[in-house]
């Protein structure tokens, strides 16, 4: 009996000091862990890399990381290398929420960059704002917005829809007299276009010279609607103004090209629609069309020209599909800019907190690819842009026949839905 007693004892004795063994490794790991995590800094990568939005989001992914990579060979930032974090919300908004809350809860990361659709930014909003979350957002949209929690780097309809339907109804942009809004059905194109038919009735345009169509999300067959297009415009001078938005793009244009719609006779105005965009369809029939951006890749200056070799060597380096055939875009540009003047205001505040760093973006500049100094808003998280217009040309690129002298500051809340002259832009 006493030797099973002592038996028992040291059998005990070995496995208390096995489980203080075990649980003294498990925390050297964890601490190796952590300081591994101390080491560097980790930034949220938030686009569809499937589905729907996947055709022009995942650029921006790939830019992103590149833009991380130049900055890290930099030294990184506040001498910690950077660390991507890249998740797919698969276009499924409410996907983008959950991977949000993945991002700031779990992955503890400083900052995110992403988001194309407004559906999916208003989708992740509620969750940045509850865990005070800083989102990055690359791409043109409908104003009406403004948070603490979202640095809007992408254009606001007075930094790209109206100049672009001013340049329609102007002598060079063929003096459109009538205009099919043609849309993808959501928040985005909806209140651009509530925002433009204000304008245009402004401009004297009679109601019934106005027509509004949507389509959803993935719509690949534009046959009646191109008809209608052309039916409408019978009726007088008629552009369209695209807010289609994903990979509809590319039958709309195939569309527009069997139903033969040149644009010397009905010109479509993109506001999602750039390089990327066209590089999947023959753009040769599409000539003439045009785009409003903030930037094109065919501009001529020493920044862009370092900013699309650095795209091209990261695309070869890192046998990225498309190879040589992969082009720059605006919302690309934005992604860019926008994360270097994160870095630029984590420096100035010594810090990746998120109350220091918002504070440090006020009056962030940044001489951008477009070869514009972008200036981040010292109140209203939205930058000063330049507004360019293009035409398509045959191998898919733009030529600039429109654009501002300077950059404009954005106008959050258009003055052209009521209410809004209440309302402050900061």
């Amino acid at each position: 009996m006493k030797s099973s007693c002592l038996l028992n004892s040291a059998v005990g004795n070995h496995l208390t000091r096995s489980i203080f063994k075990t649980a003294a490794i498990a925390a050297g790991i964890a601490f190796a862990t952590a300081a591994h995590a101390a080491d560097t800094i980790k930034v949220g990568i938030l686009h569809s890399l499937s589905g729907t939005m996947a055709i022009s989001e995942t650029s921006l992914k790939d830019v992103a990381l590149m833009t991380i990579d130049e900055i890290n060979a930099k030294g990184g930032v506040l001498g910690k290398k950077l660390e991507a974090v890249v998740v797919d919300p698969a276009s499924n908004w409410p996907l983008f929420a959950e991977k949000s809350r993945e991002l700031l809860q779990k992955e503890k990361v400083a900052v995110v960059f992403g988001c194309w659709t407004s559906v999916s930014r208003k989708s992740v909003l509620p969750v940045f704002e509850e865990l005070n979350g800083l989102l990055f957002y690359p791409v043109q949209y409908e104003g009406e917005e403004l948070s603490q929690n979202v640095f809007y780097t992408g254009a606001a309809p007075n930094q790209q829809a109206i100049p672009a339907v001013e340049y329609l109804m102007s002598k060079d942009g063929g003096g459109a007299k009538r205009f099919f809004l043609l849309g993808t059905d959501y928040v985005y194109p909806r209140t651009t276009n509530k925002i433009l038919r204000a304008f245009l009735k402004s401009k004297g345009v009679k109601e019934g010279d106005i027509k509004e169509i949507y389509t959803p999300f993935g719509h690949s067959d534009y046959q009646t609607i191109v008809a209608d297009v052309k039916k409408f415009a019978a009726g007088g001078k008629t552009a369209v103004i695209s807010t289609i938005n994903g990979d509809s793009n590319v039958p709309f244009y195939k569309e527009l090209s069997n139903q033969g719609v040149k644009a010397t006779d009905i010109p479509v105005v993109a506001f999602s629609v750039g390089e990327e965009e066209l590089r999947g369809i023959d753009a040769k029939p599409l000539v003439g069309h045009l785009a409003a951006w903030n930037y094109f890749m065919s501009l001529k200056n020493p920044e862009n020209d370092k900013f699309i070799k650095m795209w091209k060597d990261y695309v070869k380096k890192q046998k990225l599909p498309g190879g040589d055939k992969r082009v720059t875009n605006d919302p690309m540009e934005a992604t860019y800019a926008g994360i270097h003047m994160w870095a630029q205001a984590a420096e100035k505040a010594k810090s990746v907190d998120v109350n220091k760093v918002r504070t440090a973006m006020a009056g962030q500049t940044f001489k951008a690819p477009s070869g514009y100094e972008l200036k981040m808003d010292e109140k209203n998280h939205h930058l000063w842009k330049p507004v360019m217009i293009g035409e398509i040309r045959p191998d898919g690129q733009f030529d600039i026949v429109w654009e501002t002298k300077k950059t404009l500051r954005a106008q959050p809340w258009s003055p052209f839905i009521p209410g809004n002259e209440k309302k402050k832009d900061m």
